[in-house]
Order: structure tokens, then sequence, then C-alpha cells
């Protein structure tokens, strides 16, 4: 690995380097309709469970990815991928917190917004 890159260092970051890697490099994947299946497989696969207070979260998934593909508006996504991703980690989209500039932790944490998105209770996404 080069000295430049930014090393995920967490889930989340990890979700945001695949999630640009789909979007970039795997135009052939629907990721609004293929992703759901996808994390919860992953989840499974390596002993997670996919219930109403683990594994895969609709709102948070939905949230990341809008926000992934709102920083490749403004990024060349023929970029190096590893160059994207720093990009990305270092944008506002890329903090961990990014969701809740919109919703409301009693709102994004909620059951309903784990199961299926709900829309946000703060501000409008851009």
């Amino acid at each position: 690995m080069h000295a430049h890159c930014r090393v995920p260092t967490g889930r989340t970051e990890a979700h945001l380097a695949a999630t640009t890697y789909l979007l970039t490099r795997r135009p052939d994947i629907d990721l609004d309709v293929q992703l759901p299946a996808i994390i919860r497989g992953y989840n499974e696969s390596v002993g997670g469970v996919n219930d109403d207070k683990q594994g895969y979260h609709d709102t948070i998934t939905r949230m990341f990815l809008h926000g992934v593909r709102l920083f490749l508006t403004e990024a060349d996504p023929d970029d190096p991928l590893h160059e994207l991703v720093n990009e990305l980690l270092l944008s506002p989209m890329g903090r961990r917190d990014w969701p809740l500039r919109f919703y409301s932790a009693e709102r994004l944490f909620s059951v309903k917004a784990r199961r299926g998105f709900v829309p946000p209770d703060l501000a409008a996404l851009p």
C-alpha cells in the first residue's frame, strides 16, 4: 500500500471504500436494488445477525450511498480508487456522523429506520 493512502480504520470507512469501488468500477451492479442483500449476506457470512438491533441498517446504508454519489459528482471517477477513497474520507460525506446532520439520533437509530428508509427529520438531503 502506498504511504499516502489512508487505510480505512473502521466498518464505516471500509463500507465507504467498498461503495466507492462499486459505484465507480461496477456499473453492472444496481446498488439501489442489490446493496441491501449484499450487506445482509456479508453480515451472515461472518457470523453476524440482521435483526432489529444489529446488522443491516437500511436508512444509514442509503444515506451513505447518497453521500458517496454526492461526493462523486465533484470528483473524477476515473482517478485511482485509493485517491477517491482518501478524498471521500476527508469530505463531510465520509464522516461517520454525516447522517446526523439530517437526522435526530432517535429517528436514525430507530427500528423503523433500520428496517426501511425513513426521511430525515432535521434537514433536507443535499
